[in-house]
C-alpha cells in the first residue's frame, strides 16, 4: 500500500521524475496515442505520403468531419494520432509557424525546423505545472529543398526522422508491415499503395476510400494535395484491399 501511494504522489505532478526517472503524465499520454486510430507516413525518393484511418464510429456520422490529415503550408502536411483536440492546437501552432517564417524571411520553412518548432512547443507542456501533456503524437512531411522529409513528434517533445512510420493503435502490426515491404526505390504511387496495404493490415485487409484520408507532397510540385474518395479508390482496387463479398452479404443478411 505504501508504494502504491508513493506512486500516485509523483502520478500527480507532471513536473516530478519519479525515483526511476519517469515522468507519469508523458507515460500516460503516450498511452493516449494508442488509444487513437493509425495514421502511417511513406517517405519516398518522389515524395512523401500521408495515409490515416478515419472509420467511423456510427453510421450516421458525416465522413467529412472526420479529419485525420491537414495541409500545414504549401509543402507541408500532418497526420494525427490521439487526441484530436491536442492535435488541432499543434496543427494551429504548426500552420503560425510556417506563416510567420514566410513572412520574416519570405520563404517556406524547411520541415526539419517546422517539426523542431512544433516539438520545443510540446515539450514545455512537459515541465509546465497546472498544465498536461499534449496527448497526440504528429507525422509532419513535406519537401525541403526537394528533398522529401517525414518526422514524428512524441508527446515528450522529441522529434523523430522516418523512411516509414506508423503511429497510433496497433502500431506494432503496421510498423512491422512497412518493415517487410518497404523499398528505398518506391514511386509516390507504389508509397501510397504500401500505405494503404499497412493500415489495411491491422483490418483484415480491407479498407474502403471514404474509410481512410490520403495526400501526398510531391518532390517536382513541392504541393500538398490530398485524394478525394474517387481517386483513393483504384489504389484499393490494385491492392486487392475492397471488402469481401462475404461481409456484404453478412451486412444484408443482418438488415434482412
Amino acid at each position: 500500500m505504501q508504494g502504491q501511494a508513493q506512486q500516485q504522489a509523483y502520478d500527480r505532478g507532471i513536473t516530478i521524475f519519479s525515483p526511476d526517472g519517469r515522468l507519469y503524465q508523458v507515460e500516460y499520454a503516450r498511452e493516449a496515442v494508442k488509444r487513437g486510430t493509425a495514421s502511417v507516413g511513406v517517405r519516398t525518393p518522389e515524395g512523401v505520403v500521408l495515409a490515416a484511418d478515419k472509420r467511423s464510429r456510427s453510421s450516421l456520422m458525416e465522413p467529412s468531419s472526420v479529419e485525420k490529415i491537414h495541409k500545414a503550408d504549401d509543402h507541408a502536411g500532418i497526420a494525427s494520432a490521439g487526441h484530436v483536440a491536442d492535435a488541432r492546437q499543434l496543427i494551429d501552432f504548426a500552420r503560425r509557424q510556417a506563416q510567420v517564417n514566410r513572412l520574416r524571411y519570405g520563404e517556406a520553412v524547411g520541415i526539419e525546423t517546422l517539426t523542431k518548432n512544433v516539438t520545443d512547443h510540446i515539450q514545455q507542456y512537459t515541465q509546465v505545472g497546472g498544465a498536461r501533456p499534449f496527448g497526440v503524437a504528429l507525422l509532419i512531411g513535406g519537401v525541403e529543398n526537394g528533398t522529401p522529409r517525414l518526422y514524428e513528434t512524441d508527446p515528450s517533445g522529441t522529434p523523430y526522422e522516418w523512411k516509414a512510420v506508423s503511429i497510433g493503435a496497433d502500431r506494432g502490426d503496421i510498423q512491422e508491415h512497412l518493415e517487410e515491404n518497404y523499398d528505398d526505390d518506391l514511386t509516390l504511387d507504389e508509397g501510397v499503395g504500401l500505405a494503404l496495404r499497412a493500415i489495411a493490415s491491422a483490418n483484415d485487409d480491407e479498407l474502403t476510400a471514404a474509410g481512410v484520408d490520403v495526400a501526398t507532397i510531391s518532390a517536382d510540385s513541392e504541393a500538398f494535395v490530398e485524394l478525394e474518395n474517387d481517386e483513393i479508390e483504384p489504389y484499393i482496387v490494385e491492392n486487392d484491399l475492397e471488402p469481401s463479398d462475404e461481409d456484404e452479404d453478412e451486412d444484408e443478411d443482418a438488415e434482412e
